[in-house]
């Protein structure tokens, strides 16, 4: 099976990245906070895609929402680097990244951001084995939206005429799926950093090295 995760980063500029821990702790801390972020999630999906790697093909490829920096931390990975579409809408951008990855032969495709400390490989693991059985799969992130999304074939109502970044979200996309007649497996709920509280909190858990 042709597996492949779509990751949306930002680059870490001052000023453009985690606004709300920046409102509590200034942009720099927040610039900071965010590095820490990226570092956590190549960690995890190193670690996932060099698991069974030759059990099925896996394909990671990191979408930027700003520009494309071909020597940051993402380089030297072997992972493929594109752009998101130039839209505002976050489900639009979702939508495109989808479409251009299934249609590039892709059977199975999760996404995924940058901002959940608790995201570990066998939350990825789980959510590629899951869409065997499952046309959508789904990780519930704490505030009422998602941390992870998948799916075999482009479902568009899946990015229309949702609270993006409101605690419905969820909700929304699960009713949804329902009325169109979609299976859909949920993972384990996790918490994303959106705030300097979110970041103490689960920095605070994780293990020691």
């Amino acid at each position: 099976m042709n597996c492949t995760l779509i990751v949306f980063v930002k680059n870490p500029v001052r000023g453009k990245v985690k606004t709300r821990v920046a409102a509590t702790v200034g942009d720099e801390k927040a610039v900071e906070v965010y590095i820490e972020l990226l570092k956590h999630t190549k960690r995890v999906i190193y670690e996932w895609f060099l698991v069974d790697e030759a059990a099925q093909k896996k394909k990671v490829v990191i979408y930027y929402g700003d520009f494309i920096n071909p020597q940051d931390s993402w380089s030297g990975l072997g992972f493929l680097k594109k752009m998101q579409p130039n839209v505002p809408d976050l489900g639009a951008r979702m939508k495109a990244a989808f479409e251009e990855e299934l249609n590039e032969n892709a059977e199975r495709v999760v996404i995924v951001g940058s901002d959940c400390l608790a995201l570990r490989a066998h939350h990825l693991s789980q959510a590629f084995s899951e869409l065997q059985q499952h046309d959508i799969v789904l990780g519930p992130a704490d505030d009422g939206g998602y941390y992870l999304l998948g799916m075999k074939q482009l479902h568009r109502f899946l990015f229309e005429n949702k609270s993006w970044s409101q605690p419905s979200l969820l909700a929304e996309t699960l009713a949804d799926a329902q009325a169109h007649s979609t299976s859909f497996w949920v993972g384990e709920t996790l918490s994303d950093v959106d705030t300097w509280e979110d970041y103490l909190r689960e920095s605070a858990r994780l293990p020691s090295s």
